[in-house]
């Protein structure tokens, strides 16, 4: 192989690297959220985990949403698993729905030396743009096996009347 082919094909494959991460960034931007520690997560101190990269302080996680419409209503599903409905607090303002709750990390009793936390614990904020004017005081939530559900009615649901217009 020559070197001109493999410096072509580190380049080609540099800007595809490049170019799939810019997408991912784009795409899935919203989804990343910080979780910040409050004083009831209950995560173990620093001291307490044998690991060099454990953090307490924060940590981020992927908190997956869909946002949608038809002609009467906005939906907004939003997955949190592993928190209880009482731990969420949800508003709508100024145009924008937003969902603030806190995952409390449940200590158990282990044996041996390892412990692997692989979930985010603490407060979080996650906040959606609403697409249209809604009805916040007939809003309706649900929060099922980990999926929390925002029914909105839109606050101009008629359909688009027909008008003809006469040219003179």
């Amino acid at each position: 192989m020559k070197l001109d082919e493999l410096k072509q094909g580190l380049t080609s494959f540099w800007d595809s690297m490049a170019e799939g991460w810019q997408h991912m960034r784009q795409s899935a931007s919203s989804a990343l959220t910080r979780f910040k520690p409050g004083d009831t997560t209950s995560l173990p101190a620093r001291t307490e985990v044998d690991d060099a990269f454990f953090i307490p302080s924060g940590t981020w996680s992927m908190l997956g949403g869909d946002l949608f419409e038809d002609e009467k209503r906005v939906i907004v599903k939003l997955e949190i698993p592993g928190i209880d409905k009482s731990d969420l607090d949800i508003e709508v303002q100024d145009g924008t729905l937003i969902v603030n709750g806190e995952k409390r990390f449940e200590r158990e009793s282990t044996e041996g030396r390892y412990r692997v936390l692989q979930c985010a614990y603490g407060s979080f904020r996650r906040v959606f743009p609403l697409p249209v004017t809604v009805i916040a005081d007939q809003a309706q939530a649900t929060y099922r096996n980990g999926v929390l559900r925002v029914e909105l009615p839109k606050a101009d649901f008629e359909k688009p009347r027909k008008m003809s217009i006469k040219v003179e």
